[in-house]
């Protein structure tokens, strides 16, 4: 079965200090430099699909500003002969 996931990252707590990114297996991660979170930082952010919900990036997390979930995809009911 395949696995997608999904990453949310909370503003108020993300200090931007990039230890999901570089822990990210599936580099799916990145620094939003175009945006800063309410206490002046640079946040993390979800930047392409891929993301196998692993959660590496949420255990890496010094603040716990990362929640993931993984969503299973069943695969379709083979066809009747």
């Amino acid at each position: 079965m395949a696995v997608r996931g999904r990453v949310v990252i909370s503003d108020i707590f993300c200090k931007g200090c990039e230890l999901c990114v570089s822990a990210c297996p599936q580099q799916v991660l990145e620094i939003a430099t175009d945006r800063l979170t309410p206490k002046g930082f640079h946040p993390a952010r979800l930047k392409a699909e891929g993301c196998t919900g692993c959660a590496i990036c949420a255990l890496v997390c010094p603040e716990a500003a990362i929640t993931v979930y993984r969503e299973v995809l069943a695969r379709p009911a083979p066809a009747a002969a």
